[in-house]
């Protein structure tokens, strides 16, 4: 199966989820979006050069980004949305509306005091757990 690993890009998380598979022997293939934050600011400009302002130079690499974005959510089976404390990830909540809008099966990493403000991304997430950890178990599950 394909999993799509969606959301913050601020931690390790990511690692964390692939290197407890790996130690349960699941054999996922993993994809995500650029996971460095300046080249992913600073695709658009770097390939199209300066835009002429922070608002365009922004935009040209939302674009790029996109076709990388909505490439591998396509070919997903599985979407993983983590959603941390530190920032607001309005792009996570784009990733997991498009997944949903797809018929992806989502599963949603967020802590509990996010219930309330992520209630109809939940509602339409077939797991919302707290932890990597949980989303292991629910992928080991899945090889029974």
């Amino acid at each position: 199966m394909n999993i799509y690993l969606a959301g913050e890009i601020h931690s390790n998380w990511r690692d964390e989820l692939i290197n407890l598979c790996k130690q349960k022997e699941l054999d996922y293939t993993f994809s995500s979006p650029q996971l460095d934050h300046g080249t992913s600011d600073n695709v658009g400009k770097v390939i199209m050069g300066d835009q002429g302002s922070s608002f365009y130079n922004d935009n040209a690499s939302a674009k790029i980004n996109s076709i990388k974005t909505h490439i591998s959510i396509q070919k997903s089976d599985i979407v993983i949305v983590k959603f941390g404390e530190q920032y607001k990830q309005w792009n996570a909540a784009f990733d997991a509306g498009y997944a949903s809008a797809l018929g992806k099966k989502l599963i949603i990493i967020h802590p509990q005091s996010f219930n309330h403000p992520l209630k109809e991304i939940d509602s339409v997430s077939s797991a919302s757990v707290e932890t990597e950890a949980e989303v292991v178990e629910i992928l080991e599950y899945l090889k029974k």
